[in-house]
This record gives structure tokens, sequence and C-alpha cells, in this order.
């Protein structure tokens, strides 16, 4: 199908310029050259043809190609090759390249252009006018280019977010139960190998150590009840887990280094007093499950976690000293695999990354460097953002070009025709009228960022006319041409219907415009005294001006009309787009919560009720039941953890 797309555009042009070829210059009156020319015209007819079919994919490629064809075909036959490819080609690269690869490419083009312009014309007045009209089609053919690549750019990014959206509705239920399996682990790891460590602890130094007995006891009661409370609380939790805690959480990371102390740890740290946001949470569960892991591995060992905070960035270290025996007998077992993995899962969750492995000395280092917006920041290069409206870099401009130059270019076809003196008397008067008809359309540039301020600066700038008609800057013959600075009127008109608003706030924009110019032309009219000599001036000029504002409104209200339109179009568009991305982060909301609750009724059947076992017998001083129903709530959760890691298995195959 893209082949056939690429194709057909070609096979047209070449089409229409065989036909031309074969009878149009006939009927047309124009002389058919020698079979040497013909044959170089169709020579570069078939390179062209073939080269436009590589427009898409080779866009800058095919321009040059298609401008050597324009070259030839010209020189072998000036009115009989049309070398439309050379437009085309120019339209592709606009398309799809950015704006500095556009603007060299138009810069060859027109010169290419007005290079053929000087060989056929030679040096005489008309070669303005060759010159004016060919910049003109060839800017204008690249402002078009360039706001379809926008336009397309946006679609682009549309459908993205859309495919993203499903992406994720797809893989909802995935990223909970992902959520859920690091989430259980850090309890199972923190929490409950807590209890069976220190119970087994106990046990085995009761006789020597009866103190130790009423510790592991009330730590078991504590820390059961921490967990209950942090398991009845992780659906709620999971449901707000979008809403960052911007709250510092230093003393929270203090306080859960203090606890590991509290089991015969050495631990020293290194923090910043104001850790908050994300990336302060991140470090919370990689330094909780670091410390959990060092317990299980290292027991007895010293720690030193540090948190440095650099340029927009946190880098956590954690420091285990080389282990001084065997791992507890009471701690094998229980971890469920997942330790490394749900730090990596912790860091990447934010926009970092994490690096776990031995140090030379024999001990254990993990590394974590985390993205951090809440530090203080001065992010590097200032905080100066891009230019407003990109579409606007190119785009605008060709319009305010082709409002300056169109109305020049209609005045030096007439002035062809004018006598050398003549035409020197009228040299002042062409600059001037170049220079007012470019003010007069500059404020094109701001006709999407602010379209009322620029039809007000175009309406502003059309009383120059008649200022310039009374102080005898332009000469009668030359001040007739400023009509045609109408075209720019059109344009802002247009530019209110597209992005002023609705019709009931912009509906004035046509009437003003309407009345405004029509009294611009009448005092310009006035002022070079062509209303003279046919009854009374007063009446003359009211009835041309209401004649004017009639024609005029026909042609604002047409335009207004069209560009609101095509607003409705694209809000049309937009709103579908929102639409369907609205509605599949719906379902993916809706799946995750069915998901959320079949995963909480799950934990709560499989292990709330050992927790609760655990506290009930850790206050009633049952330190082997406490033991117990600990590795039993461990159990349940291991096997928790690897029903979810074996959905998420097969949600991945599928």
């Amino acid at each position: 199908m893209e082949t056939i797309r690429n194709r057909v555009l070609p096979a047209l042009l070449a089409a229409g310029q065989v036909a031309w070829l074969g009878t149009g210059a006939e009927l047309a009156g124009e002389e058919v050259p020698g079979s040497a020319r013909l044959a170089a015209v169709l020579a570069a007819l078939a390179v062209e043809t073939v080269a436009l079919g590589r427009r898409r994919q080779a866009p800058v490629r095919t321009l040059a190609w298609t401008l050597g064809t324009l070259v030839l075909g010209q020189a072998a036959w000036q009115d009989g090759y049309f070398g439309l490819g050379a437009l085309v080609s120019l339209y592709s690269v606009a398309v799809r390249r950015p704006v500095p690869v556009t603007l060299r490419a138009v810069a060859a083009v027109v010169a290419a252009e007005w290079l053929l312009s000087l060989v056929h014309v030679g040096i005489r007045p008309a070669l303005a006018t060759e010159w004016a009209l060919g910049a003109l089609v060839y800017v204008a053919c690249a402002g078009l280019g360039e706001a379809r690549r926008q336009w397309v750019g946006g679609r682009a990014a549309a459908a993205r977010r859309l495919a993203g959206a499903q992406e994720t509705r797809r893989r909802a239920a995935e990223t909970e139960r992902r959520h859920l399996a690091r989430e259980l682990h850090d309890v199972s790891a923190h929490h409950l190998t807590s209890v069976v460590i220190t119970a087994d602890a106990a046990r085995r130094l009761g006789d020597r150590r009866p103190e130790l007995t009423a510790e592991a006891l009330s730590f078991a009661e504590r820390t059961g009840i921490e967990t209950l409370t942090t398991l009845r609380r992780l659906v709620g939790l999971m449901r707000d887990a979008d809403g960052a805690d911007t709250r510092p959480m230093t003393a929270r990371i203090e306080e859960l280094m203090a606890g590991f102390g509290r089991l015969g740890r050495p631990i020293d740290a290194d923090l910043p007093d104001d850790l908050a946001g994300p990336a302060a949470e991140a470090v919370y569960g990689i330094v909780r499950e670091a410390l959990t892991n060092a317990l299980r591995h290292a027991p007895g060992c010293a720690t030193h976690v540090g948190v440095r905070r650099g340029v927009g960035l946190l880098e956590l270290t954690v420091d285990n000293a080389p282990p001084r025996g065997s791992v507890t007998s009471g701690a094998g077992g229980l971890g469920s695999g997942r330790g490394l993995v749900g730090m990596r899962e912790r860091a990447a969750a934010v926009g970092g990354e994490l690096t776990a492995g031995p140090r030379p000395d024999g001990g254990w280092r993990v590394r974590a460097t985390l993205p951090d917006l809440t530090g203080p920041w001065d992010p590097p290069g200032g905080t100066d953002r891009p230019g407003l409206l990109r579409e606007q870099r190119l785009a605008d401009p060709a319009l305010v070009f082709a409002g300056a130059v169109l109305p020049l270019a209609f005045a030096l076809v007439v002035a062809e025709d004018w006598t050398a003196a003549s035409l020197r008397g009228a040299l002042p008067g062409l600059l001037v009228l170049a220079a007012l008809l470019t003010v007069h359309a500059l404020p094109l540039l701001w006709r999407r960022r602010a379209p009322w301020a620029a039809l007000l600066g175009v309406l502003a700038t059309s009383w120059l006319w008649p200022s310039a008609v009374v102080l005898g800057v332009i000469p009668a013959r030359v001040s007739e041409f400023l009509d045609a600075g109408a075209l720019t009127e059109l344009l802002a008109v247009y530019a209110i219907g597209v992005y002023g608003g609705g019709a009931d706030r912009t509906w004035p924009a046509w009437v003003l415009s309407a009345v405004s110019l029509s009294s611009v032309l009448v005092v310009t009219a006035a002022a070079e005294g062509n209303l003279t000599g046919a009854g009374s001036v007063r009446l003359t000029a009211v009835m041309l001006f209401l004649l004017l504002v009639v024609m005029a409104a026909a042609a604002l209200a047409a335009l207004w009309g069209t560009g609101l339109a095509v607003r409705r179009r694209r809000l049309r568009m937009l709103a579908v787009d929102d639409h369907e991305l609205t509605t599949w982060l719906w379902h993916a909301e809706r799946a995750a919560d069915a998901e959320r609750w079949r995963l909480a009724a799950k934990l709560r059947d499989a292990v709330l009720r050992h927790t609760s076992a655990v506290v009930e017998h850790a206050r009633q001083g049952r330190l082997e039941e406490v033991a117990a129903e600990a590795r039993s709530a461990l159990a349940a959760m291991r096997e928790l953890l690897h029903g979810l890691n074996a959905s998420e298995r097969r949600g991945g195959e599928e």
C-alpha cells in the first residue's frame, strides 16, 4: 500500500507532462522543440518520476535529483517542462525533516529557480517579477509542508499516548502484582524475619541470659502489631501510591536504623536532614532491605549508611563489614530470593540505578543513584525555556512573506510595461511599497500565540497607507497596489477563527476588519484624488465605503467561518483522542482495583491469621509458639510471593 501511495503522484505528474508534450503544447500555440531537446525533456521527466517515488524515504536526496531535472528540463524547453517535482520534493523535505534542513532546501531551490530565470529573462524589470513569484511559491510550499509536519507529529504523539494507555491497561494487573510482591517482601524480610531471628537467639541463649526472653517477646509483640498494621493498610497505601509523600524521611530512616541497632548491630549513618519525596521513599526501602540482608548474612557486623546529595541526585551507599562467622542457623531459608530484585525495582521506579556486590575487604556494598527533585538543585544551563510554539518557525514566516511579496509581485508585473524613465521615477515608491507591505504583514508572526493582537497590529499598520500617500512618498501609479495588501487582513481573520476561541468570542473580528479595511481604502483613494470629478466627494466616499464594506465583509466572514470549521474539526479530533485515552486509563484503573482486592483477600487469608497469632502468643509469653507462627507466616507469604511471580511470568508470556 505504501509503495502505491509513493508512485501515484509521480505517475500523475508524468502523465500530465506527457499529455502537454503530446497535444497541449500545440493547442496552446507553443512551438514544439526538436527531437534532441524533446529527448532531454523526456529524460528529465523519467528521472524526476523515479526520484519522486523515494520522496518519503529520502526526501533530501529526492530534492537534489529533482533540482537537476528542473535545470535540465528548463534548459531544454523553458515553456514546456513543468518541473513540479521540485515543489513536491521540497514539500516532502519540510514534512519529514527539521526546520534547519528545510531552510537550506528552500535556499537551494530558490537559488536554482533564480538562476534559471536570470538565464531565460535576462536583466530587465520582468526578472524581479520572476524572482518574487518563484520565491513566493517555494516558501509557501515549504510552509505548508512544515505545518503538515507539526500536525502529523501531534497525531503521532496522540497515538503514542493512546498506545501507552492501552499498554497500561494490559499490564495493570501485572503491575499491581509486582508492587504487592515488593511490599510483601519488605514486610516479610524486615518484620517477620527479625522476629524469628530474635526468638531463636533468645531460645538458644535463654539459659545464660534469661532477660533475652522478655526482650524477644516484647519485640515480637511490637513487630507483630506493626506488621498487622502494615498489612491491613497495604491496599489503601497502594491506592495512594501516586501521591508523593513530601514529609522529611530522615527521621524515619534513623528510626529504622535504631531498630536494627537494638538487635545488636553497630550502625552509623551520614544523612542529610531534609530527605523527602519519592527518592527518599526509595532510600528508606533500600536501606531497610540492605540492613535485613546484612542481619541475615552477616549478623553482628558493622554497617555504614551514607546518603550524599549531588546535583539533582541522591547517592546512597550501604557498606557492611565482612562476616565474622557462619550465618545464624535460624536465618537460613528465610529469604524469598527477591532482595536484590526488590531494591533494583525500587531504584528503577524513581528513575534511578542500583548496584550491589562484594568489596575488596570481603564486605558487601549496595550503591544506588536516584534522581532527586525535592532538594536544592539549580539545573545546569539555567531555567531558560525553548521558544514557544515551534510550528511558527517556518509556517508563519512563510505567510508573512506571502502577504508582503504577493501584492508587490502584482506591482512588478504592471511595472514591466512602464518606460525606463517611468520605472526609474517609480523605483523609490516601489521600495516604500515593499516596506509598507512587510510592516503590514509582520504581525502575522503572532497569529497563533496572540491572534487578536496580530489582527489589531495588521489593522493598525494598514493606516500607514493613506499617510504615505498624503506625505507623497508613494506616487499615484504605485499606491494603487496597496489594495492587494488586504490579503494580510484575510489571513489575520482566518487566524482569529482558528486560534481566537469560539464563534461567540470572535465574530467581531470580521466586522471590525471589514470596517477598518474599507475605511483605509476609501481614505487612501481620497488622498490620491480619485474621488473628485464625480459629484459630491462625501457622497462618493460614503457609497464607495458601503460597497467595500459589503464586499470585504462577505470575504472576511467566509474566511472566519472556514477558520471556525477548522478549529471545530481539530477540537473534535482532540476530544476523540482524550476520550479514548481516558477510557483506556479508566479500564486500567478498574483492572488494577480488581487485582488489588483479589490479592488483598489472599493476603488476609494467608498471612494475617498467622501474624495475629504471633502477637497473641507474645502477649502470653509463649516464645516457642511465637517462633513457630512467625515461620508459618513467612511460609505463607513466600507461597503468596511465588504465586505472584508465577502469575507475572504467565502474563509476560501472554
